[in-house]
């Protein structure tokens, strides 16, 4: 049966709560994620560091190819409280970390879950979309779950600073949890699965993913994205804050700011392309705007905070862009019922950051940290040829 053109007032309610949930499960997730570097860095070396999140990223994407078949299996509404559980004991495995056997546990199974979480929001949220608004869609989820790192980095940076140590950060990632299963558990009924999934090998899936130019092509583009995050969240801080020698004060802020452009431009951006330009001019933009701005992450030789605030803000307003429209496209060209490849898509977030971690390992055995940024800048340079290779849905 054909999605309707118009959202009832049904989906929408049920779309608000999603956006919520996202919000709640966004702030959760951010919290940590600006300072697991430094907090890792008590135990192991960069390059030690690295390698533990290589790992943890792979075996995210094992993780990831299985989940289609469970999923068809035990129900998306079932593995999202799994995913759940999982997610809050790897952050409570966090905050009593007291040695590097146990948080590197816990980071690893921090990352899984978190991965799987997102893939199961990812259902919930496609469940009670049309195509025809999937721009707006996805823009204002995106907007809810930005605000939510929006506010993240000042509290954990504040949080950092009074206490001068991570375990509170930690256990306040972990009670957001409460309130995420408890709203799911009331609105149970309402985001059960509707869907019967489409049955469809990993390797049949990934051959369809090669063959078709848009499915492939959007899929490098996420992969680049996500390449630019793993920096972005792990080694710009580390460089900050080792290289530069900037203190949390500082950066909690700045970290902040940064985020801005993610909930001022993504709506528009998302209502543009369902209406006006289609995707690929802002896919262009955004690739443009975070290539110049990589390239003045490795060049900034001074630890200026307003220069750094106004650098990091450029980078994120093409991030922001590309951010939008990958998913704006991406679900434009797939249904709920994909589930196959809607996993192989966000297969992009562990191997964008297990790529992202093997540059930075290389990069660090001959140059200094900041030639990985001069790297990155280059690389993003390629995504033009795989939003050649797309076709507008305008």
């Amino acid at each position: 049966m054909p999605k309707p053109k118009k959202l009832s007032v049904k989906n929408n309610r049920n779309l608000f709560i999603l956006y919520s949930l996202g919000l709640i499960l966004a702030f959760s997730g951010a919290l940590p994620a600006y300072i697991q570097s430094n907090f890792l860095g008590q135990f192991v070396g960069v390059q030690a560091m690295s390698a533990y999140l290589i790992l943890a990223n792979l075996l995210s994407v094992l993780a990831i190819l299985f989940f289609p078949g469970l999923i068809r299996k035990l129900s998306n509404y079932f593995l999202t409280k799994i995913s759940l559980i999982l997610y809050a004991s790897s952050l409570l495995g966090l905050a009593i970390s007291t040695n590097a056997a146990l948080a590197l546990v816990s980071i690893i199974l921090f990352t899984i879950s978190s991965n799987l979480i997102w893939i199961n929001m990812d259902f919930l949220i496609e469940d009670f979309s049309i195509d025809a608004v999937t721009g707006k869609i996805r823009s204002i989820y995106f907007t809810f779950i930005n605000i939510g790192w929006i506010l993240s980095p000042t509290l954990a940076a504040y949080l950092l600073i009074g206490k001068g140590e991570y375990t509170l950060i930690f256990l306040i990632a972990a009670s957001l949890t409460i309130p995420f299963f408890l709203t799911f558990l009331y609105e149970g009924r309402k985001l059960q699965d509707h869907n019967k999934y489409k049955r469809l090998s990993f390797g049949l899936a990934f051959k369809r993913m090669w063959t078709k130019p848009n499915l492939r092509g959007i899929f490098f583009v996420a992969l680049l994205l996500q390449i630019f995050f793993n920096s972005a969240v792990i080694y710009v801080p580390l460089y900050l804050f080792q290289n530069m020698g900037m203190s949390w004060e500082v950066l909690g802020p700045i970290f902040s700011i940064m985020l801005i452009p993610f909930v001022l431009v993504e709506i528009p951006a998302g209502i543009i392309a369902d209406r006006y330009l289609g995707e690929k001019e802002l896919l262009i933009t955004g690739f443009l705007i975070l290539s110049v701005s990589l390239f003045l992450f490795y060049y900034i030789p001074v630890p200026s905070a307003w220069l750094w605030a106004a650098v990091l803000f450029l980078s994120r307003i093409g991030a922001a862009l590309i951010e939008a429209m990958r998913e704006t496209y991406f679900f434009k060209i797939v249904s709920v019922k994909d589930a196959d490849d809607i996993n192989i898509f966000r297969t992009t977030t562990p191997l964008g950051h297990t790529l992202g971690s093997l540059l930075a390992i290389g990069t660090l055995f001959f140059f200094p940290l900041q030639y990985l940024f001069l790297f990155l800048s280059i690389i993003m340079l390629s995504g033009f040829f795989f939003i050649a290779s797309i076709k507008d849905t305008k």
